[in-house]
């Protein structure tokens, strides 16, 4: 017998365990500000990253053509005046100023580009006269310097400091940034350029369809991703998850969405995919783990009745035996996250600043198939790039495989790949371009590898004019990832880098509670349906796209865990009362409480603690959908009265405890029944005696009066009918 909930009932319950469950955390999202121009100082500063801070003003120089002037031509930048106070700026005339020296190493352009303006000189070459901004508005105002000019007269192949100066009420204001004159004659270097196709944080496993509608709408972040992507050389990172959240949707899938992935498939860029979720590698070797999560099992997404064939509308006259044409045929793992043709596998990015020398070890020992895994590090987790130098990007570490890409160009690519003006873009790509050319002058030929780094809400044109320019830089070609990869790697040791504790902590915490749910799945007939959903977003909630927003993972997380208890809370016993036992033979009755939305299949343990109740020890049981089913438990009394104490325990088939363990007192008095039989016994023969003595005495009294009738009769000489006299 089962009593149901509905389903409405089991929600607001769920919801309100949760609530109840998770730490109430407030946070506000901030962006990180990059190095930006403060309010007029009399300190150089370096060139601003907008948006900036409220209350400020940023001063910017943006070399046009990403700074780089080939012998002939000129030199062309722009000013860009932010203004975020409260009162307009007043008119400025800004002066640039060019260094003919050319800076020595990557070190001296680091220094001049952070603001260090004082061991370099530079003589004025244009000026440019600035109107006044009004509060929160900009101003873009463009200066050339002629290929003519003595200042660009003969200067030999190098980069050259490049600063733009104007004179404030509190002193001079500065934006620093560099000229580059390519070399006209040297070989190209191959560059990779990784870009990331990554969806925003989530904290469910999969994206829904009204996410990927959203997402793959004209516009939307997948879309300008691809649109930035398309016709460019760039490896493309993509995190599975994006297309197994379509392909779970069957027939139900979004239009666009659908479009989207045939578009991914048929792009020809060589590409590798990151983690489900783009789950952050390094945290969980932190955690413990000896190699990265596996992705999961999604059939806990999948409707059946999107996935049955279509052979099963037209029956065929000899169906194969044991086959149900009608069944639904879910497509495998692999299928539902692939990502396209030209994918290498086994191929890792952990988060910047994450991969020390044990992840990389443990990383590098993972394999795929016949190949080697590929751990992708910054220059600057490396000992020979730690203070800014040059790395190839194909290198050993131990035995571990590494790609290696220039952290500095990295960088500045990220800023330019996220910044919708030109005129502040520029800067940034300027910079990038700067760093490269010392790269490619450093590395010997070998090939270099650079990243635009992770961030989903950049826009197809700043995405697309980003990877254009570093892989039209002078002396570089493009490299496809398997070319990186068979080059000749360079032996290096890693050096730095770990991963947060906090996230490390956690990690460990959602990995023990996904220990508890897989064996808390046993009772499912399916394990899958509870253990792919939760691995699915343990892995969304370890994605590196949360680490920028430290206080809303904190509430993701606690969220989370606080459901995962309420799984593992929702099949337990129902409390029971004492019971009495009147009898030698009974049946026990208890009630097994199941909030999933799946039956389930469990076995009651009871244990008595004394002999004069004999009880089934196991009592399998399936227990309905968001019901409450009943359990009958057989028991015999021995002869003796009492109290016994039943253990309770369910279990599943797999012998995992399932709840917490409960008891039920039983008062047993066995007698009642022998004395209730003998009662009733004794009862039955005395009213069996009464009316068998009740029948004696009415047939007599009614023989006596038929013998003194016959005797009255004799008296008065009558006869009666049999022809004897009888008396009147």
């Amino acid at each position: 017998m089962t009593t149901s909930r509905s389903p409405a009932r089991r929600r607001a319950t769920r919801a309100a365990a949760v609530a109840a469950a998770t730490l109430a955390l407030v946070g506000t999202l901030l962006a990180p500000a990059a190095a930006i121009g403060a309010a007029p100082s009399p300190t150089p500063t370096p060139t601003p990253t907008p948006p900036i801070t409220s209350g400020t003003t940023a001063f910017t120089l943006s070399p046009i053509s990403d700074g780089i002037v080939r012998p002939g031509e000129p030199l062309t930048v722009s000013l860009t005046l932010q203004n975020e106070t409260d009162a307009p700026t007043p008119p400025i005339t800004a002066t640039i100023a060019l260094g003919r020296t050319e800076l020595p190493d990557r070190a001296a352009l680091t220094a001049w580009l952070s603001g260090d303006t004082g061991r370099v000189t530079a003589e004025p070459v244009a000026t440019a006269a600035i109107e006044s901004v009004a509060p929160g508005g900009q101003a873009v105002t463009p200066a050339r310097i002629d290929p003519s000019s003595p200042a660009l007269a003969g200067l030999e192949p190098g980069v050259y400091p490049l600063v733009a100066t104007y004179e404030s009420a509190t002193g001079p204001v500065t934006s620093t940034s560099a000229m580059i004159v390519p070399p006209s004659d040297d070989d190209a270097v191959g560059i990779g350029v990784v870009v990331p196709i990554t969806a925003q944080p989530l904290t469910e496993g999969l994206l829904t369809a009204e996410q990927l509608t959203e997402l793959t709408s004209p516009g939307g972040s997948l879309t300008s991703q691809l649109d930035g992507v398309d016709g460019t050389s760039a490896i493309l990172a993509i995190d599975p998850a994006i297309p197994a959240s379509i392909r779970v949707l069957g027939g139900t899938a979004p239009e666009s969405a659908v479009a989207w992935l045939t578009r991914l498939e048929t792009l020809a860029n060589s590409r590798f995919a990151l983690q489900f979720g783009d789950a952050d590698v390094a945290v969980q070797i932190e955690a413990g783990l000896e190699r990265p999560l596996a992705p999961p099992s999604l059939l806990a997404y999948m409707d059946p009745a999107e996935f049955i064939p279509e052979t099963a509308a037209t029956p065929t006259p000899t169906p194969e035996p044991g086959v149900d044409p009608a069944a639904p045929v879910f497509p495998e793992r692999a299928e539902l996250l692939d990502i396209g043709p030209a994918t290498r596998g086994a191929v890792f990015w952990p988060a910047a600043g994450t991969a020390d020398a044990p992840v990389v070890e443990a990383l590098g020992a993972v394999t795929s198939g016949d190949q080697r895994s590929l751990t992708l590090v910054a220059s600057t987790e490396t000992a020979a790039g730690a203070t800014g130098g040059t790395v190839p990007a194909h290198a050993r570490a131990g035995e571990a495989e590494l790609l290696v890409y220039d952290a500095a160009v990295s960088a500045a690519l990220h800023r330019a790949s996220g910044l919708e003006e030109t005129s502040l873009r520029g800067a940034a790509l300027t910079e990038a371009t700067a760093y490269l050319a010392f790269a490619t002058a450093e590395t010997g030929g070998a090939p270099l590898l650079v990243t635009l780094g992770r961030d989903p809400a950049r826009s197809r044109v700043a995405l697309g004019t980003t990877i254009e320019s570093v892989t039209s830089a002078p002396n570089v070609s493009a490299s496809t990832l398997g070319a990186l990869a068979n080059t000749g790697a360079v032996d290096l040791e890693v050096a730095g880098g770990t991963s947060e504790q906090t996230r490390v902590d956690a990690a460990t915490a959602l990995i023990a509670e996904e220990t508890e749910v897989s064996r808390f799945a046993t009772i499912l007939d399916e394990p899958r349906m509870l253990t792919g959903p939760q691995r699915a977003e343990i892995l969304q909630l370890l994605g590196v796209g949360w680490i920028p927003t430290p206080e809303p993972w904190t509430d993701a997380v606690v969220g989370h865990r606080a459901a995962t208890q309420v799984t593992l809370d929702s099949v337990s016993l129902l409390p029971t009362s004492t019971i009495d036992l009147y009898g030698s033979n009974a049946g026990l009755r208890f009630w097994v409480r199941n909030d999933l939305e799946y039956p389930v299949n469990l076995v009651l343990y009871v244990t008595p603690d004394d002999l004069r109740l004999d009880v089934q020890r196991a009592n399998p049981v399936v227990a309905q959908a968001e019901s409450n089913t009943r359990v009958e438990v057989p028991v015999q009394a021995r002869v003796g009265n009492g109290e016994v104490t039943l253990d309770l325990q369910l279990r599943s088939r797999a012998s995992v405890a399932i709840g917490d363990p409960a008891s039920v007192d039983v008062t047993v008095r066995a007698e009642w029944e022998t004395f209730g039989i003998t009662a009733l016994g004794v009862v039955i023969g005395g009213l069996l005696l009464l009316g068998i003595v009740r029948t004696v005495l009415k047939l007599r009294a009614r023989r006596r009066g038929r013998a003194a009738s016959r005797d009255a009769g004799a008296a008065s000489g009558t006869t009666g009918d049999d022809g004897k006299e009888t008396l009147t």
